[in-house]
């Protein structure tokens, strides 16, 4: 069924899964070896008989499942623990946040635990880390250091030092939080008299210390002090509802008893959360929210301690009644970093659901659900908390924003070292700034770094611009970070990595900059036509070793195994797996791994997405790729044609086409073309095969890319398309699941990974696009090897020279892409081409560089 959701409704899916969480409530971190048990992260009970029976539960099953998968160790409880023993908190923290996507955390650091991590600690991990002060464990705290010089207490005394300590640091927190649910219950007295708070006082002084405020009475007039507070400094107040630890009272913690609060006068203007979905009493809360404005929800703890149906069902009871723009995400993350990894990722799927099964439903259009999923998971916690991010100006009243410093000097706080921000060249290099992260936070994040105008004239042999391409060392853009790209760096303690555009100057982008390319032509398509390209990447590339012969170093292919060989796989099973760990960290899908046909070569193929994220995440993967191989001794190369006598590597691509959700390249509703796919699959993908030859220009993009791209080589030599044809440039694709005689998308085999993806991309779209406004036809699919037809049939471009000239003659696409970058383009690969004909060893250098 989720698969089924997934292709009906791939829009909702995917900003689900990519958008930047906020977690508007969770607790600290704790060490390894604390003290606090791990059970605990899968149930609120406390008694070591109640823990015992925990991996009974679904929540445990489903938990361990998914951590197993995260970690890559034994799918069990021992299995999990042996691996975050040997792997300590940094690397269990990168992972679990990795794989998150977090970037607000907003932590209650009232629950005392055994070794927990100050909140500083935690920026490490989130850009973005706030405090929510809980009030009673104030009192508490105020209570238990007691008054000087052999003072008694009095009420008086009491209340000036607690909002004395409250407004001190109202400017310096999120929010205030009450668990007076666990306390007394949620029939709060909002006219407690003084005396019975004097009383409860009284009896809270009698007990031993650390002191645990229990009084009812004397638990509401502390409440009522701190709504004062709220309303005065204009904070939002988290209460806890529901369910919890074994010390509450269920039946007083329906939200349903905190109606007296929320309809005193004096505090209508006062903004309250919800939290925990409020569950088992999600149906009243989701009423509260409905009559009340000042009420809000959150559903966090809900998921992921429920079942899948458990969790689907609450969330969906909020939704009943409750507005969608009073909903909010949390973890109710604690203790273990691993709660906040299942929390995050129980919650994209839950919200998914609930959204996809709304719009069959018919409560929500296909866009209207994609608004509710940012609004769900990020945007409604922006707003309500007054968080003012660089993305989103969602605070009308600036002047009341919480500006968080993402990172604080403290010699206690584990800073991020370095944020690395990358971009791609004319040439496919993939380049960086590296700013310490304190400057990176500050400064860089807001107002970029300087770059010369050369930098996108640069070859792969000479870090100079290349005569034609009227770019020299004169003139200076800004590269900014795109900080919806930014994360932590898997194999690499305390650093970061960011995707950079390049800025003519703030807010105008540069004609050269690659992002911005493939940007303007899917705007044009989905201007035109409604439709957005979706890609998925096949990475092909060369592992090599290290071997002396003769006193001299060389480097050799990894094995010698062949296609899809086990024993290949075995050999670099290690490598692979640490791969396969840091890609998903990065949020990037892998489809399938394998040894290819070439001597130490391997394969990883990645899921599709929206062609600008499928580029961005292409980028990263190929990041990782070749940092990891470093880590064991290895070079990952992508360079297409290692050895003349060997297979070469390509990148090819995969394409559909979307709108709405759904993919309009396949053939439904009618509107087949005799080839399986739809007629506008057919038009798009004539253009594509129409401007093939001025295409290669930015996706076979060396002198050595067409060294690959030979007859009988399963590279596409010649000028046609076939159906599952691998020996065809272009193919169309029927995958498991999709109809006979039904195909859902096409390859582009003339792809390596020496090409920018962007341009790659954008180049192809333009040609799609043309070949929609004109209506274009294909011609018959080839069905043999195109070979054997070679007096029938063209061939591609042989020669990078050739692919310049058909770019050269090609109006459309250099109007597509830009006169100035398409002249960069031609400029740097025409300065490549009369390098490598007099310097033929140098591509030998070329595995060091792709």
């Amino acid at each position: 069924m989720r698969m089924e959701s997934r292709k009906k409704y791939g829009e909702i899916w995917e900003v689900v899964e990519e958008v930047e969480l906020v977690d508007g409530h969770c607790h600290n971190v704790v060490s390894v070896d604390s003290s606090f048990s791990f059970l605990k992260c899968f149930s609120e009970a406390d008694h070591e008989e109640a823990l015992h029976d925990v991996p009974h539960t679904l929540s445990f099953k489903r938990g361990i499942r998914d951590l197993a998968s995260l970690y890559g160790c034994e799918e069990s409880l021992d299995g999990v623990q042996s691996y975050r023993k040997s792997s300590g908190i940094d690397s269990i923290c990168s992972k679990c946040f990795g794989a998150a996507n977090i970037g607000v955390i907003l932590v209650d650091d009232g629950l005392a635990l055994d070794k927990m991590y100050d909140i500083e600690w935690h920026q490490t991990y989130a850009p973005i880390v706030g405090r929510i002060l809980r009030i009673e464990h104030l009192a508490g705290k105020i209570l238990d250091e007691g008054l000087r010089d052999g003072q008694q207490w009095t009420l008086e005394m009491f209340t000036e030092l607690f909002l004395k300590s409250l407004k001190s640091v109202a400017d310096k927190i999120i929010g205030l939080k009450s668990i007076a649910a666990y306390r007394s219950g949620l029939q709060i007295d909002t006219h407690v008299s003084k005396m019975d708070a004097e009383a409860g006082l009284v009896e809270a002084l009698s007990a031993r210390k650390p002191i645990r405020i229990q009084n009812k009475s004397f638990i509401d007039y502390i409440f009522m002090c701190s709504l004062e507070v709220a309303i005065s400094f204009d904070l939002p107040v988290q209460i806890h509802t529901g369910f919890g630890d074994v010390d509450l009272d269920l039946r007083l913690s329906n939200p349903l008893h905190l109606r007296t609060a929320l309809e005193d006068e004096r505090f209508t203007k006062c903004r309250f959360v919800l939290l925990h979905a409020s569950y088992p009493f999600s149906k009243e809360a989701s009423y509260l929210a409905s009559v009340y404005p000042q009420v809000y929800l959150d559903f966090g703890l809900a998921i992921p301690r429920l079942s899948v149906n458990g969790m689907i069902s609450a969330v969906k009871e909020l939704l009943e009644l409750a507005p969608m723009n009073k909903v909010m995400f949390s973890t109710d993350a604690h203790a273990h970093p691993e709660l906040f990894y299942l929390g995050a990722k129980n919650a994209r799927e839950v919200i998914a659901s609930v959204l996809c099964d709304a719009c069959d439903d018919g409560d929500l259009t296909i866009p209207q659900a994609v608004d509710a999923a940012k609004d769900l998971l990020r945007r409604n916690a922006l707003r309500f908390y007054k968080i003012e991010t660089k993305e989103e100006s969602l605070v009308s009243n600036k002047s009341m924003a919480h500006n968080i410093q993402p990172i604080c000097k403290d010699s206690s706080v584990r800073e991020t070292t370095f944020v690395r921000i990358l971009w791609v060249d004319t040439s496919g290099q993939c380049r960086c700034r590296v700013v310490p992260g304190k400057r990176f936070y500050q400064v860089t994040k807001d107002h970029g770094v300087g770059l010369t105008f050369a930098s996108m004239g640069m070859t792969s042999f000479s870090d100079g611009p290349a005569k034609g391409t009227n770019l020299t060392g004169v003139g200076e853009i800004r590269i900014m970070p795109d900080t919806t790209t930014k994360c932590r760096i898997p194999w690499l303690e305390q650093q970061e990595m960011v995707l950079a555009d390049m800025q003519i100057k703030p807010g105008e982008a540069w004609e050269y900059c690659p992002r911005a390319v493939l940007h303007r032509v899917s705007a044009i398509l989905k201007d035109e036509f409604n439709l957005e390209m979706n890609a998925g990447f096949e990475n092909e590339f060369f592992l090599l070793k290290r071997v002396s012969w003769d006193g001299k170093q060389e480097w050799v292919p990894f094995d010698l195994t062949s296609y899809c060989s086990t024993s290949g796989f075995d050999a670099a099973s290690s490598y692979l797996t640490d791969v396969n760990y840091a890609l998903e960290s990065l949020d990037i899908v892998v489809e399938q791994v394998h040894a290819e046909g070439g001597r130490g070569q391997f394969e990883i193929a990645l899921g599709h997405k929206i062609c600008t994220c499928a580029a961005d995440k292409l980028i990263y993967a190929r990041e990782a790729i070749k940092a990891i191989a470093r880590k064991y001794g290895l070079l990952a190369t992508f360079l297409p044609k290692l050895s003349p006598d060997d297979l070469g590597s390509g990148t090819h691509v995969h394409l559909s086409l979307w709108e709405n959700g759904k993919n309009k390249f396949m053939a439904v509703d009618g509107t087949s073309t005799k080839y399986g796919m739809s007629n506008i699959g057919e038009s798009f993908m004539a253009g594509v095969f129409h401007h093939l030859p001025a295409i290669m220009a930015f996706t076979a993009p060396l002198p050595n890319s067409y060294d690959r791209i030979q007859p009988s080589m399963w590279s596409g030599a010649y000028h046609c398309w076939g159906k599952e044809n691998r020996e065809a440039p272009l193919r169309t694709a029927c995958p498991p699941g999709i109809a006979n005689e039904v195909v859902s998308n096409f390859e582009v085999k003339v792809f390596d990974g020496c090409a920018n993806p962007y341009l790659g991309l954008a180049a192809i779209m333009a040609a799609g696009i043309d070949g929609l406004r004109r209506r274009l036809t294909l011609p018959e699919p080839i069905d043999t090897d195109p070979c054997s037809l070679e007096g029938d049939l063209k061939r591609l471009p042989t020669l990078l020279d050739e692919s310049i000239i058909a770019l050269e003659g090609d109006e459309i696409i250099r109007d597509f892409i830009g006169q100035k970058v398409t002249t960069a383009v031609i400029g740097v690969r025409k300065a490549e081409v009369q390098y490598y004909a007099k310097n033929k060893d140098a591509e030998k250098q070329l595995i060091h560089i792709y």
